[in-house]
């Protein structure tokens, strides 16, 4: 038989389904015939027969040969990436990578892997076809490559396809929501938090589930359901932790830290709180280690020498089973996240084991549902001892603020004036800071009551762009407030923004996540915040700093009350004057900017946790007790930058 009629024969015995007979008649061809066309019917004919990596190599076969058959190619891709052949399906997919940004099945293929591996640099391209995919699950993949940038047009548009398409998704309506609050967008964000607020009310978790836990904390001030907020999570088996602390472990004369972080580096907002005490541990006792997967753009951006916070280790390449092991490897005792459920997290590292006590700070405030940890460090403010049956973290509490400051390297307040940010001089002005997710339509309510009723004052509102000032614009008109009693202002330069806090009078906090760090900048600024009792960690964050700096009467009942002391104090300019003064006086003897202080207190929640682990205790709720008060100054008034060039 020669070749033609040998092909012409497996052809009709394929297309009759004698598919056995087809792959022998192949077999004999494929001795003097190894043309595509060829391969292609052996790959289909494998295929029918149930051998798909087989099938996968044939169609390879037959697509690689030049020119390039693409049709080919993609057949063996997707059966490459069904079969588990990931790095067939990557070699296969730079021959092709033109048509899979434009075939949602190829698409689909490549991100799943790229996401797998942590590639997410590699996956812009792939987006906008995902998001027009025939089928759900790519659209479900396309909503997974949308936590990187909120700000971003594409981003927006993505998300706004997929809610249009699918009303009812509740992963689509929730993402819907994450951006809509990011531009201010209330209108769509009351619109649109209807079905979840009534599904909640009736005691409903299926919009919680699946909310992000940090975006969940911007809409929900109930701790009893924020822990159900677990994503992607999944719960850890039986007997993890306590198999994580029974391990062998070797306990040295130095209590060994290990910090986890993508935010070493000096112009990050959490190293401006965290960077003095750092410096500050003491080395004769401790061992520091920085276990870090920074963004390296960012630390090149200006010289530091990293080695006065600790010993750097980079684990940025690593996979989060190789970082764990990374971290036993240098006997770590204390694993320290400060991540938790945020942006460019690692803190999944934890559930594999990294250290035989592990603890959350700072990062996150709340429980880190479905991860391995003993502790959450915070003080008697943020974590009430009622708060303990919604965390699986025991407490560790500092005695007075959970918050680090740096007074050394943080800018002073320069002289400047109303006129050059555009207030006026006469008002009374209120101030925040705060970023516009935490701005919630009940508090631009509250804020438009307190203009109503104080005459001659004017907010000084933060927007982060055009879209959000106009949105903010519209519901502040719609409720009546004149366009003279409004100041939008952008983000500046750090330096220039610690400047201008001065100019306002009184800064307004939101709910229910409080400023955090940006309460902390007022005070140091020298610009009163006000705020109001809380019922979850985010929402108890500046009471803590109010009272850590000597100003707790700055707290409120509830809401009513935070409205009517903002018009009590906007008419009583002596108030406002006296707690200035009292926060130029507390700033270096009261507890909140005073890095040694609470690096001592850290230090003894470490030691108290490793007497614990060492004598085969379990992890269990502990305060830690407080220095004697200070009676002098920590630090003199332009002393710190006679320390920073003595260093």
């Amino acid at each position: 038989m020669n070749t033609k009629n040998a092909y012409v024969t497996a052809s009709n015995l394929y297309q009759k389904g004698q598919y056995t007979r087809a792959l022998e008649t192949l077999n004999e061809l494929l001795n003097t015939d190894t043309s595509p066309k060829t391969y292609a019917l052996l790959a289909k004919t494998l295929l029918k027969l149930g051998f798909r990596s087989d099938a996968a190599r044939s169609f390879e076969l037959a697509g690689r040969q030049k020119p390039y058959r693409e049709d080919y190619l993609r057949e063996a891709l997707l059966l490459h990436f069904a079969t588990g052949n990931e790095d067939a399906t990557l070699s296969i997919g730079s021959l092709i990578l033109p048509q899979a940004f434009k075939d949602p099945e190829l698409a689909f293929a490549l991100t799943s892997i790229f996401l797998s591996r942590q590639q997410r640099d590699l996956l812009a391209g792939f987006k906008s076809v995902l998001v027009e995919g025939p089928e759900l699950r790519h659209r479900l993949l396309a909503s997974k490559l949308l936590t990187d940038d909120l700000y971003d047009d594409g981003n927006r548009h993505i998300v706004a396809t997929l809610f249009k398409k699918h009303p009812d998704n509740i992963i689509f309506r929730t993402l819907h929501l994450i951006f809509a609050r990011e531009l201010s967008d209330l209108a769509t964000v009351d619109k649109h938090m209807g079905p979840i607020l009534t599904s909640v009310a009736a005691g409903s978790l299926d919009y919680v589930r699946p909310d992000n836990p940090f975006f969940h904390l911007h809409w929900c001030g109930d701790e009893a359901i924020n822990k159900f907020a677990v994503h992607d999570t999944m719960p850890l088996p039986a007997g993890h932790a306590e198999a994580r602390r029974k391990a062998p472990h070797t306990w040295a004369g130095k209590i060994r830290i290990g910090y986890l972080s993508s935010d070493f580096w000096p112009g990050h907002a959490t190293m401006k709180l965290l960077q003095r005490t750092l410096e500050l541990h003491d080395r004769d006792k401790f061992e520091i280690t920085l276990f870090d997967h920074s963004s390296l753009s960012s630390q090149r951006e200006e010289e530091f020498d990293y080695s006065r916070w600790g010993t750097m280790v980079d684990i940025r390449s690593h996979s989060d089973q190789a970082a764990a092991e990374a971290i036993r490897a240098r006997g770590i005792d204390i694993l320290v996240d400060l991540k938790g459920h945020t942006k460019d997290s690692r803190v999944r590292i934890l559930n594999h084991k990294a250290a035989p006590i592990q603890t959350a700070w700072l990062g996150f405030p709340g429980s880190a549902v479905n991860i391995d940890l003993d502790y959450i460090i915070g003080d008697p403010y943020v974590l009430p001892d009622y708060s303990k049956p919604h965390f699986h973290e025991k407490f560790c509490r500092l005695p007075e603020c959970y918050q680090p400051n740096d007074p050394m390297y943080r800018p002073k307040a320069r002289p400047t004036t109303r006129a050059e940010h555009g207030l006026p001089e006469d008002a009374f002005v209120f101030a925040s800071f705060n970023g516009n997710r935490k701005i919630t339509s009940q508090m631009v309510d509250v804020w438009c009551n307190i203009l109503k009723r104080t005459k001659n004052s004017v907010l000084w509102l933060l927007c982060n762009g055009p879209r959000a000032e106009a949105n903010l614009w519209s519901r502040l008109e719609a409720r009546g407030v004149n366009r003279k009693r409004i100041v939008f202002t952008t983000r500046i330069r750090y330096e220039d923004h610690i400047d201008r806090q001065q100019l306002a009078d009184l800064g307004l906090d939101t709910f229910p996540v409080n400023g955090h760090t940006t309460t902390s900048e007022q005070l140091w600024g020298g610009l009163p915040v006000l705020t109001m009792k809380g019922t979850n960690f985010a929402s108890r964050v500046s009471e803590s700093l109010l009272a850590a700096i000597g100003v707790p009467e700055l707290v409120a009942a509830d809401v009513q009350a935070y409205e009517d002391m903002a018009v009590e104090l906007a008419r009583q300019p002596e108030r406002i004057a006296a707690l200035k003064e009292t926060l130029t006086v507390n700033r270096y003897i009261k507890p909140l900017f005073d890095a040694e202080r609470i690096t001592r207190h850290l230090e003894t929640a470490y030691e108290m946790m490793v007497e614990r682990a060492r004598k085969g205790l379990g992890p269990d709720h502990m305060d830690v007790p407080a220095l004697p008060v200070r009676t002098e100054p920590f630090l003199v008034e332009d002393q710190s930058a006679a320390a920073i060039a003595a260093e």
